[in-house]
């Protein structure tokens, strides 16, 4: 079996049918039909056949998911336009009418839209668990439940997940389970190995790594992913050839951009720990960590997603703070996204303030002098220094 770098380059090939080494981009819609009838409706009803039409599949998307579902450790994947469309097709391949679903309390908060307003239009309930105790999640379990939706560490507090206490759980009960693993990316966490169903990536972010293109994954096993091919067909959310392309370029270097992520970020934490003006760090990486035990037993590295919360007498001298420090950075980028080559810096509670009531953003963990963190590839003594900068200036 080869190691993760060498898949990262060769995995896939057999899709490759030209003699280029780097695969070409297929830029069509739709493609001759075979001279065979059987032939032709083989290639009109098998699920991805990357021959057909563009929607059914494509043969870079093809090279690309066999890469993605071998890093994940699971039969097969699907390839999709956004992060948020494979979720809601894995999701709405899962469920139906009456069902009831059981989410995490704290999430993406475009995943959070879908669980709170559309799949309630569509008679399915949700109901909420908190992901930093178990029993929380044994608890809101009912009949009718087909659905476990996690994110670990979640979006933006870093809250760790139990994954093989969830997997038994669920593979008991006879539930299915999804796990994002948008923050973590599967060279620090593989879920599938804990007994989750299927796994769900916005592959914009630590996949792409390049904050060039939109793109999501979905990694199941082959019955799983086909069905979510279906639903696909109808939702329509068919990744473009030119991002397929963009995104197997990507994961090339995908080990090597998280190792050194993952690095920069342990000794941004650390340095942050020590700063007077910065009241409270959350890092999976270190001891203070509420989970971190937790973390290190299912993770082999803990991401370049961080979260500070800078220190005030109150909430609001916190977030003129938190705002002063944002617009003072010069490296960090105050831009949406995650996961990229690039060190960016954002506000949470003006991201989430149109999706969050109060309430919901107590229990999600986010305050008004908070700041995600997504570190980069850069050199650490050149971020740091950047916050050190910014903070002077508060």
């Amino acid at each position: 079996m080869s190691h993760i770098e060498t898949d990262l380059i060769h995995a896939g090939k057999s899709f490759n049918n030209t003699p280029s080494v780097v695969p070409p981009i297929y830029q069509t819609a739709t493609y001759y039909a075979p001279a065979d009838a059987d032939d032709y409706m083989a290639a009109a009803t098998e699920a991805r056949y990357p021959f057909f039409y563009h929607r059914h599949g494509n043969p870079v998307s093809s090279q690309t998911a066999e890469l993605l579902a071998g890093l994940e450790g699971t039969e097969a994947a699907l390839l999709t336009a956004t992060g948020m469309a494979a979720i809601s097709t894995a999701v709405l391949s899962v469920v139906k009418a009456g069902d009831h679903v059981v989410a995490q309390q704290s999430h993406y908060s475009a995943a959070s839209i879908l669980l709170k307003e559309l799949l309630p239009q569509f008679g399915i309930d949700v109901s909420y668990f908190d992901q930093h105790d178990n029993a929380s999640l044994e608890g809101s379990i009912r009949d009718n439940t087909t659905l476990i939706y996690l994110e670990t560490p979640s979006n933006p507090n870093l809250a760790v997940t139990d994954l093989a206490y969830v997997g038994a759980l669920a593979r008991r009960l006879g539930i299915t389970t999804i796990c994002d693993n948008t923050f973590a990316s599967p060279i620090n966490q593989r879920p599938a190995d804990f007994g989750i169903d299927i796994v769900v990536h916005s592959a914009t972010k630590y996949l792409g790594g390049h904050s060039d293109l939109t793109a999501g994954v979905i990694c199941s096993t082959q019955e799983a992913v086909n069905k979510a091919w279906k639903k696909l067909l109808s939702l329509g959310g068919a990744l473009a050839p030119f991002d397929s392309w963009l995104l197997l370029r990507g994961l090339r270097t995908l080990s090597l951009r998280v190792r050194q992520i993952n690095e920069n970020a342990l000794a941004l934490a650390h340095w942050f720990e020590k700063h007077p003006l910065i009241k409270r760090v959350l890092y999976c990486g270190l001891p203070s960590h509420p989970q971190f035990e937790l973390a290190k037993k299912q993770m082999q590295g803990f991401t370049g997603m961080l979260c500070v919360e800078v220190a005030g007498k109150d909430e609001q001298e916190q977030f003129a703070r938190a705002q002063t420090v944002l617009n003072h950075l010069k490296i960090f980028a105050n831009a949406a996204s995650l996961g990229g080559v690039e060190s960016l810096a954002v506000h949470p509670a003006s991201m989430w303030g149109l999706h969050h009531s109060p309430d919901q953003k107590l229990k999600a963990g986010i305050n008004d002098g908070m700041l995600r963190i997504s570190v980069g590839i850069e050199h650490v003594e050149d971020l740091i220094g950047d916050f050190e900068q910014a903070l002077a200036v508060v």
